[in-house]
């Protein structure tokens, strides 16, 4: 209804795994080019509301270098609780910069281009930990905490849509649909076009689950999620939504929920049901629970390949 986002792309990476826990993945050269097509008049009218909007959505070439460390130990038979930490590290846009410093142009010098398209020039770093806690051969509790950040600078202070960083859905907090809360306590007014505006540059979250066999293959859950996304950078089209100190602690969503799994060993089927307990934004309800609505209308239902984390 809004318009079609089209990437093409390819990259080169050199992967490398000096002892079976861990491994190391360098891209030295990864381009890809989004096209932005068919938008609509309601994509253009909410555009014309949010020029970063149209920045980060804009036809562009993002020119990326990336490195990647990966620790597991799960493959250890001495190990009886596995740690798993990945951190993914990219700039994008500095080596084509310096082409044009080299013949005399500023390196932070605004809407330079490769091949008459804008590029995007920036530093992202993801970091993501998980353990699990074996219990017995019929319970566990899983964890995760993750985060990141995107730094625009240069050629446009708007990173591109697609490198953003969004929460909810069934991999996040199981409580919201994909898109549905952030960035901070910004909460748009029509909610038909949120998920366009509800990205981030700062992304933290945090998650537990208990896991617990109900019979043979079948497994139950119960999970409490908690997170967000923040600008980095004041939006005055999204009040609230930049990553304070002060806000912080309010502004993280929180959403519990039970689930059941059917695990096949090679294969398991998903299906989590998520309730939300706080909401990042205002909603004129006093108290830490500001939830309104029915029960039901507020749930999350959400079925799914594999483990969460």
């Amino acid at each position: 209804k809004y318009y079609k986002l089209l990437a093409f792309g390819g990259n080169v990476t050199y992967d490398f795994q000096p002892v079976p826990t861990r491994k190391h993945s360098i891209t030295p050269f990864q381009l890809t080019f989004n096209v932005l097509r068919n938008p609509t008049a309601a994509f253009e009218e909410i555009q014309a509301q949010n020029p970063a909007l149209y920045i980060s959505l804009r036809n562009q070439f993002i020119p990326k270098m990336e490195y990647t460390y990966t620790y597991d130990n799960a493959s250890l038979r001495t190990v009886r609780n596995p740690i798993w930490w990945q951190t993914t590290f990219g700039s994008a846009g500095n080596l084509t910069s310096l082409v044009y410093k080299a013949f005399g142009q500023s390196f932070s010098k605004e809407d330079k281009k490769l091949l008459g398209v804008p590029f995007a020039q920036f530093l992202k770093l993801n970091s993501e930990f998980r353990y699990h806690y074996r219990i017995d051969k019929n319970q566990m509790i899983a964890s995760r905490i993750a985060g990141g950040f995107i730094w625009s600078y240069g050629n446009a202070t708007t990173a591109p849509y697609t490198e953003q960083f969004y929460i909810g859905g069934a991999n996040s907090i199981r409580a919201f649909t994909v898109r549905s809360i952030g960035p901070g306590g910004y909460h748009p007014k029509d909610s038909k076009y949120s998920y366009l505006d509800q990205t981030g540059t700062f992304r933290f979250e945090a998650n537990v689950e208990y896991r617990f066999r109900i019979f043979k293959s079948i497994w139950g859950a119960t999970f409490l999620d908690a997170g967000n996304v923040w600008l980095l950078r004041k939006d005055e089209a999204r009040p609230d939504s930049q990553l304070r100190l002060k806000t912080f602690p309010k502004q993280i969503a929180l959403g519990t929920g039970v689930g059941v799994r059917y695990d096949m060993d090679i294969l398991v089927f998903r299906l989590d049901f998520g309730i939300p307990l706080h909401l990042p934004y205002d909603t004129e309800r006093s108290g830490y629970y500001n939830v309104t609505g029915a029960f039901f209308k507020n749930l999350g239902i959400h079925f799914a390949i594999g483990y969460p984390f």
